[in-house]
């Protein structure tokens, strides 16, 4: 494929699994971008919900729509995302990923963080989805580096996307009072925002050293993660546009970014 036709990459901030059923700002953004772009070939997902000792991908050809989570209503729980899995592209993952040794999976599905975007990008479910686990025994540059070597896909017709949020502290949510921000949320969402604009990716991947408001934005690493595979795709020609924005219930960022 030609520059023109390379694909973007996207991190979607996916936050409440109830906004696969709801229509609001960032769902008709996410919606928006579906439509935008040329359709793919097959979709590699990065889920916030995969979250594994070693690196695995899913080699099904009819993954299972997952329900990972508990409390919410019914009509969530019904719910289904019928894609298509891509073995084929469960190998090829595997291959550009080498020397690491990655497992093709033949039990794990589509969980909520793929479904829950997906549902509103590409609402025909017709798209081929893969998702590749994230190891939660390396560090942050190792899963930017990982995110470099799948580069190759973009330009074999594959939307990579990537789906967490860079702030998500759910022990402080303000559950009743969702249109709150903390101030400290505030400083970490536009500390992303500015190193992204500044292509500063070296204190995203070394979040650790920043101090207690990304200890307060990162409360546990899993979320943060998919933002690092998709950062670590965007080359020099690549711009970056910010999709979505706010904080949500205090201490939750719907950031979303496309690069390319």
């Amino acid at each position: 494929m030609t520059q023109s036709t390379r694909m973007p990459a996207v991190f979607l901030g996916h936050g409440s699994p109830m906004n696969t059923l709801q229509q609001n700002e960032f769902t008709a953004a996410w919606r928006n971008f579906g439509a935008s772009i040329p359709k793919p070939r097959a979709v590699l997902a990065v889920s916030a919900h995969w979250f594994t000792h070693g690196t695995h991908v899913t080699a099904t050809p009819t993954p299972e729509t997952i329900h990972d989570f508990g409390g919410f209503p019914q009509a969530l729980f019904d719910f289904q995302y019928p894609a298509p899995g891509d073995p084929a592209l469960a190998q090829r993952v595997a291959d550009l990923l080498r020397p690491l040794n990655v497992g093709l999976d033949q039990k794990w599905g589509l969980d909520h963080g793929t479904w829950s975007v997906l549902a509103h990008v590409f609402p025909n479910a017709d798209i081929p989805v893969v998702q590749l686990s994230i190891d939660r025994t390396q560090p942050a540059r190792f899963h930017y580096d990982l995110g470099k070597q799948l580069a190759p896909l973009r330009d074999e017709g594959v939307l990579i996307l990537g789906s967490g949020n860079v702030v998500h502290n759910l022990g402080i949510m303000n559950w009743r009072e969702q249109n709150v921000a903390f101030d400290w949320a505030i400083r970490f969402n536009d500390l992303v925002k500015e190193s992204l604009a500044s292509r500063n990716h070296a204190p995203l991947i070394g979040y650790d050293k920043l101090g207690n408001d990304a200890e307060l934005s990162i409360n546990s690493t899993e979320h943060y993660l998919p933002f690092l595979y998709t950062i670590g795709l965007q080359n020099a020609d690549d711009k970056l546009t910010v999709l979505t924005d706010g904080i949500f219930g205090g201490s939750i960022s719907m950031l979303s970014v496309t690069i390319g």
